[in-house]
């Protein structure tokens, strides 16, 4: 073992067990090469790395310190509810000393910049930044094709608002699909159709009819990790869909939300596979780092670049938080914490599967087929009341959610389901989770009135 990691082990373990407390101050550097007889750029090094490690921090002339560590108080009702309802991250995976360090970085590194209006298009150099953290998922652009959004929800209801080039209105989704843009949209009074999703996929004859005959503008899809079915088309569906919007001139907005999550080779988003730019493709950071951070971005077609730009009109995102983001990127913190939260939700979901099959032995639910995201889709009999199915699994302290929230108001055909998120379920509590919503639904099916 060499000398440099002996001595990073030792202080490090030293920190772990309190021999070094909160806020203490370490030996100085050359004190510290005197007592493990080494090279002081060794000490150096060890130094730099605990760093890195957020284990300690340095005051300029002043010396290394010891972190004080956080301590995550859960709320009163962590222990007893079981969460299957929640779509935002778990708080207890949030990289807060990750990105304290970032916004600090930040602050030093842009600090004539980050209190100015800022650029519509967003900050430049996070721009510049994205263009390689995209190509890792295979979408290759240029920095003056991004512009950076409050969150991909702000992308999505811009484009819902904005002329198109085709000269088409009607907004086609998947049924069911994400219900806060489908409100939106309602609300808004955009034209909008469906289209049946299901775990197997989506009907390619049908969908090329509604790209032929029904005067779609653009449609609104999730290739990957779906809410609320859990599901990715197939690469074939996703070439099929690409070919279809060049073949009939009709845009498709890629809601790439969840790319993140997983690691599924061969699965590349639909704008690869598009040549002729009809793919708008929208991501979200929130689901990696915090949903308060209310950071999206939109890679566009040149041919809609300037109607976008013009609808959103001026910096409406945080300077600070975009430069912070651009740090967390730059320096390799967010692929690390990537692996990390793709791990933990995929245990989770794994757990999610192999209590299924150990409670669910007579095929009651039918289950769609899940290994990365954090949804999952549970088809109920219809003769089960699902609001009542709800209420009593409410009563239990297990929280779900009604899959016909995610449905256009005049699209539901009376198909049941719960939507599943995994992302806030403790693991421990899946099993017990599970179990007690297949009793209750078996209950439901027994005595349907009582």
């Amino acid at each position: 073992m060499k000398k440099y990691t002996e001595i990073l082990d030792d202080l490090e373990q030293k920190i772990n067990v309190g021999q070094f407390i909160s806020g203490q101050k370490l030996p100085s550097v050359r004190n510290a090469a005197k007592q493990y007889g080494c090279s002081v750029s060794t000490i150096i090094r060890a130094y730099a790395e605990l760093e890195k490690r957020h284990a300690i921090y340095s005051i300029a002339q002043s010396g290394y310190y010891v972190v004080e560590k956080p301590v995550y108080q859960p709320t009163a009702t962590a222990s007893s509810t079981i969460d299957f309802a929640a779509a935002s991250p778990d708080p207890g995976v949030f990289p807060y000393l990750d990105f304290q360090h970032c916004l600090n970085k930040a602050l030093d590194t842009y600090k004539y910049d980050l209190f100015t209006c800022g650029d519509s298009k967003g900050m430049e150099p996070l721009r510049h930044t994205l263009v390689s953290h995209l190509a890792n998922d295979q979408v290759f652009t240029k920095a003056d094709r991004i512009i950076l959004t409050a969150g991909a929800n702000q992308a999505l209801e811009i484009l819902a608002k904005m002329p198109f080039p085709n000269g088409n209105s009607v907004i086609l989704v998947e049924q069911p699909s994400y219900d806060l843009y489908l409100r939106f949209l309602e609300s808004e009074r955009i034209p909008v159709c469906g289209i049946a999703r299901t775990a197997a996929g989506i009907d390619m004859q049908e969908l090329e009819e509604k790209f032929k005959h029904g005067g779609i503008k653009f449609f609104y899809t999730m290739p990957r990790y779906h809410c609320p079915i859990g599901t990715s088309y197939s690469a074939d569906e996703r070439k099929a869909i690409a070919r279809l919007a060049s073949k009939y001139d009709v845009y498709v907005v890629e809601d790439d939300y969840m790319a993140d999550l997983g690691e599924e080779p061969g699965l590349d988003p639909i704008y690869a596979y598009n040549g002729t730019s009809h793919v708008v493709y929208v991501k979200s950071f929130s689901k990696i780092i915090f949903p308060g951070l209310r950071l999206g971005a939109a890679v566009l077609p040149e041919k809609l670049l300037e109607t976008f730009s013009e609808y959103k009109r001026y910096a409406d995102t945080s300077q600070l938080s975009q430069a912070a983001l651009e740090v967390y990127i730059k320096n390799g913190m967010y692929e690390r914490h990537k692996r990390k939260i793709r791990s933990q939700y995929a245990a989770r979901i794994q757990a999610l599967n192999e209590a299924i099959r150990r409670h669910d032995d007579g095929g009651l639910l039918e289950i769609s087929n899940v290994r990365y995201g954090v949804y999952v889709q549970f088809k109920i009999p219809r003769t089960v009341n699902l609001e009542r199915l709800i209420k009593r699994l409410a009563s239990k302290d297990i929280q779900v959610v009604s899959g016909k929230r995610f449905y256009l108001s005049d699209y539901w055909d009376g198909e049941k389901f719960l939507r599943i998120s995994i992302s806030r379920t403790q693991p421990e509590q899946i099993d017990e989770g599970v179990r007690e919503i297949i009793e209750a639904v078996q209950r439901e099916v027994r005595s349907p009135s009582s």
